[in-house]
């Protein structure tokens, strides 16, 4: 079984969080386990919504991926001492991603130095890549071996696809954000 885990904080945003936690939820339960983790229990997002948390933030030391939410909290976060102690991953073993300013989150931990990288197209988080070692570009999404960046929201479903074909294969993945997908429009 693989093990997803979603790193969020207080004011996380919620499309960011809750789109990733819906489609990597539609793996069947015997082949992955989804966690949201954060460093206290309970988190609310930037419009308020509260939500329990499912383990602590060293939670993610284990997991197969990690996928890092966006925020204005990131930054609070990225900034954090203790964070960058506790988030402790190894990118030889694990599928890291991160969603808009989550980059910010893999470029303290390191994970970014001497890569490009994508995130919500704000100077201040531009400035935050460069300082931790990477290239920001303006792509919607960057790969680079198992770590990847994905820029604006919607983003967030070509980046839990790549996360699962990493996990699962191609064909999985694909078949899984089918399920999420718009029908086609017949237009008369």
């Amino acid at each position: 079984m693989k093990h997803i885990v979603l790193v969020a904080f207080d004011r996380f945003t919620d499309i960011d969080l809750f789109l990733a936690w819906d489609l990597f939820s539609r793996v069947a339960a015997d082949e992955c386990r989804v966690q949201i983790v954060a460093n206290s229990p309970r988190i609310t997002s930037s419009t308020g919504i509260a939500i329990d948390c499912h383990g602590t933030l060293a939670t993610a030391r284990e997991a197969d991926a990690v996928y890092f939410c966006s925020g204005q909290g990131s930054r609070a976060l990225a900034d954090d001492p203790a964070f960058v102690k506790t988030m402790r991953l190894d990118e030889s073993r694990q599928v890291l991603a991160a969603i808009d300013s989550g980059a910010i989150l893999l470029g303290a931990l390191g994970h970014l130095r001497g890569r490009r990288a994508t995130t919500y197209p704000s100077p201040d988080l531009h400035e935050r890549l460069i300082a931790s070692g990477a290239t920001p570009v303006e792509e919607s999404l960057v790969v680079d071996g198992n770590v990847a960046t994905a820029a604006q929201c919607l983003a967030g479903v070509e980046l839990v696809r790549w996360v699962l074909s990493k996990l699962f294969g191609q064909e999985m993945a694909d078949a899984t954000i089918a399920t999420a997908a718009p029908l086609a429009s017949k237009r008369s």
